[in-house]
């Protein structure tokens, strides 16, 4: 009998070993890291909670989680609306070739982010594709440097950020509406509803499940943006572009402060995981309702 109660557990132990491994014990160890002032090697010196205390005066610490919540703006907010927007009319519009079409949005989420970075590096340059096209249309006196530019270089890395989420976001909505009977909108269409109106009443609300897994994926991508903005910027100019994770590495490797990385890494974490669940709870309750 105990046997038999507890055969499902064993099942499962090889993964939540493997799990344990790579993700609980890098975590636990970044926790304890994270209560000591250790420069990487050599002794180091308990603080407590010194590091975390620290951090809430750090301006540079809190430019960068502000940052992050302006990138979720670009990775979350902007593809989930232009996403909506495009299943919606792929979905109504019956497009040929649709498959090809999916195939060439979903392509950036199978680009090596190291790739993405260089291209739009490239594309962003003084000399880059987009002053080149501006210059063609008459619109030169807007050409610049625009991940060198202050207050154009996170909007920049945003648009980057946009231009990953969007097909992802597009193909998980795409595929919530596809599941819809067509029922429902013949029977909207027979009262009188135009295009807008089923829209609201009828697709919106079928994709709400759709929308909160869109939601956690995007934000996730946001706050954990390393690459991007590494290859890119490096955090700059000055401190216009930082975000946590690159807060991590620059005080890890670059500053040798671990212990503070390691709270910076906690913070996110937090960070990461109450945004997370509260999404994830209003998707699941917004699924109850219906």
């Amino acid at each position: 009998m105990i046997r038999g109660r507890a055969t499902p557990y064993l099942y499962l132990l090889p993964a939540f070993l493997v799990y344990a491994a790579f993700l609980l014990y890098p975590l636990l160890r970044s926790g304890q890291f994270s209560l000591y002032d250790w420069p990487g090697f050599g002794p180091s010196e308990f603080v407590g909670l010194g590091n975390y205390a620290a951090l809430m005066g750090d301006r540079r610490f809190l430019a960068a989680i502000l940052h992050a919540l302006i990138l979720i703006i670009f990775y979350s907010v902007l593809p989930l609306v232009v996403g909506l927007v495009l299943a919606a009319v792929l979905r109504r519009g019956r497009v040929r070739g649709l498959g090809f079409f999916r195939v060439v949005i979903f392509m950036p989420q199978v680009i090596a982010l190291v790739v993405v970075a260089v291209a739009w590096y490239q594309i962003y340059s003084p000399r880059g594709l987009l002053n080149a096209v501006l210059e063609l249309v008459g619109l030169g006196e807007f050409a610049r440097g625009w991940l060198g530019d202050p207050t154009f270089a996170l909007p920049a890395v945003g648009m980057v950020g946009f231009w990953l989420q969007t097909g992802l976001v597009m193909l998980l909505l795409l595929a919530g509406m596809n599941r819809i009977s067509n029922d429902l909108y013949e029977a909207a269409r027979l009262d009188g509803a135009g295009p807008v109106r089923e829209f609201f009443s009828i697709t919106l609300p079928s994709v709400r499940g759709e929308i909160a897994t869109a939601l956690v994926l995007t934000i996730i991508a946001a706050l954990k943006t390393f690459d991007l903005v590494y290859v890119t910027t490096s955090g700059g100019p000055g401190t216009a572009t930082t975000v946590p994770s690159y807060e991590v590495y620059n005080r890890a490797f670059n500053l040798k402060q671990v212990g503070s990385a390691s709270a910076v890494a906690i913070v996110l974490t937090i960070l990461v995981f109450v945004i997370n669940v509260f999404v994830s709870r209003i998707g699941e309750e917004k699924e109850v309702r219906r």
